[in-house]
């Protein structure tokens, strides 16, 4: 069967900042979605991170330093929960729809170093997978479209609504959706299994990083590095 034919499942995170080296979870949701795109389950979670939420973030994501500390999970418990959440979820071989993975699981990867809980992926034994990302799919498909690709123009795109943006639970949903309806547009990488799409983004994510970072050493900045990784950016040693 197709990965875009049956069920998905939807992780997203909000954080505060955009540094996977030094940047905390704020909130997580894991969310399963049916063949016909409607939720049948979620998970979510809102933690204390354990140090103060910057202003820019909470205004994107709603959620102020004081209220995580008065009602988040003490972070230890919570990312245990969710690397076990989102193990569990890929040993059942389920593909895990993730917008952006290698900035998401890359973080999480992280805590779990910070917390001194396993991994995904040493959960797993194996890198995690099968992994759909939204971001590299539409990437690969239309490769010189012009604009940006964040979550809210792909849902503009693809015909998906995103009623709550930067809610980790309705941007999960929104992802999924988005990824399902890119699948049934483009067959070429819609009707293949779940490994098989896993794979291809592996290579579409090099080569589109490869891409960026031959662009920007052309353009000013001969020292330019770019991630190829996916879905995970391996740790700093």
């Amino acid at each position: 069967m197709s990965w875009s034919a049956g069920p998905l499942v939807a992780f997203d995170l909000e954080t505060t900042g955009t540094d996977i080296e030094t940047d905390r979870i704020v909130t997580a949701a894991v969310v399963r979605l049916d063949e016909y795109g409607s939720v049948s389950d979620e998970r979510t979670w809102l933690l204390n991170p354990g140090v103060a939420i910057p202003e820019q973030a909470s205004a994107i994501h709603g959620i102020s330093t004081d209220r995580a500390r008065e009602h988040g999970a003490e972070p230890a418990g919570a990312i245990e929960e969710i690397a076990d959440a989102v193990a569990e979820v890929l040993r059942s071989v389920t593909p895990l729809v993730v917008m952006n993975a290698r900035y998401d699981l890359s973080l999480l990867d992280r805590e779990c170093r910070r917390y001194e809980v396993k991994s995904v992926g040493e959960r797993l034994g194996t890198s995690p997978s099968p992994v759909i990302d939204p971001l590299v799919l539409d990437k690969h498909v239309d490769r010189y479209r012009k604009g940006t690709r964040a979550l809210h123009a792909l849902c503009s795109l693809y015909g998906v609504s995103l009623k709550e943006a930067h809610n980790a639970t309705a941007d999960a949903v929104a992802a999924a959706r988005v990824a399902r309806r890119l699948g049934e547009k483009y067959p070429s990488v819609g009707l293949i299994a779940s490994t098989d799409i896993h794979d291809l983004q592996v290579r579409a994510a090099a080569e589109q990083s490869a891409s960026l970072q031959a662009y920007l050493r052309r353009t000013g900045k001969p020292e330019a590095v770019v991630e190829q990784a996916w879905p995970v950016i391996p740790r700093q040693r």
